[in-house]
């Protein structure tokens, strides 16, 4: 009884530590972390989430974290970068912390591929190869496409698809499927996985499936489908619309309940 009474103390405590981690307290404990970084209100929730994740990483240097910071770095950077072309002619000093954040964002970025040359973290590979050119991490990566780390993570699966997309349709359409089918409920896929369907399908003159997924894309809120193409295609054959609605909105019920199942062949 008293073992279990003293671990369920030290899970409180390491809970209600982790609850009480603030910005401000990161700051006085790290400095460096924050003080390197852009020193106005822009980018300010990116710059939060940065610090954040910089501090994770320091106290635990896994890949995971590495690889969490990665991706909030590139999103601080891509927006800090930008705000620092804007020129304040009676603030300069706005100016000169901005382009600061931006090369800190640079030099970390460097370090953390500097640091997972040898990785085994599919999402870090998936960067190796996307930034860095590496075609020895994307080897790697495709080496591992029949793991479970692979398999079921519908991130990865969507970065191989962005690599067969360039030289295997059909491939590209297995992966983008899975993603679908990895979606969990309330969660909303990327407009690349339905945009990418409606343009493999339109090409392959997949009309139907093409018009589902254009569909269904406008269902998620993406209005940057164009379907009056596919549309086009289907009327002018004289055939209804009004099936391909039905389907449309049964498969988008299925992605948002998260229990979509791949429909090869319908």
């Amino acid at each position: 009884m008293a073992l279990r009474t003293l671990l369920a103390l030290s899970i409180f405590t390491l809970v209600g530590c982790e609850q009480s981690l603030t910005l401000s307290k990161v700051c006085e404990e790290t400095p460096g972390f924050c003080e390197d970084l852009n020193k106005d209100s822009h980018c300010k929730d990116l710059r939060s989430d940065l610090i954040f994740a910089r501090y994770h990483e320091y106290k635990s240097p896994t890949d995971d974290n590495k690889y969490d910071l990665l991706k909030k770095l590139e999103s601080y950077d891509s927006c800090v970068s930008l705000a620092a072309k804007i020129e304040h002619i009676k603030l300069k000093e706005k100016t000169t912390s901005r382009v600061e954040g931006h090369l800190t964002s640079l030099k970390e970025m460097n370090r953390i591929f500097q640091d997972t040359k040898q990785t085994d973290h599919p999402g870090l590979l998936f960067y190796h190869w996307s930034r860095n050119n590496s075609r020895f991490a994307m080897n790697k990566l495709l080496n591992m496409q029949d793991q479970d780390n692979v398999k079921n993570d519908a991130e990865i699966q969507l970065f191989l698809a962005t690599y067969y997309a360039k030289f295997d349709d059909e491939k590209t359409v297995d992966l983008l499927y899975r993603v679908l089918e990895l979606n969990e409920a309330g969660q909303q896929p990327k407009l690349e996985v339905y945009s990418s369907l409606v343009s493999i399908f339109f090409k392959q003159k997949k009309y139907k499936h093409a018009y589902t997924f254009a569909k269904i894309a406008q269902m998620s809120g993406f209005e940057d489908i164009d379907i009056l193409p596919v549309t086009h295609e289907i009327t002018s054959r004289g055939r209804s619309l009004d099936p391909l609605d039905e389907l449309a909105m049964q498969t988008y019920e299925e992605i948002q309940a998260g229990t979509f199942i791949s429909p090869r062949g319908f």
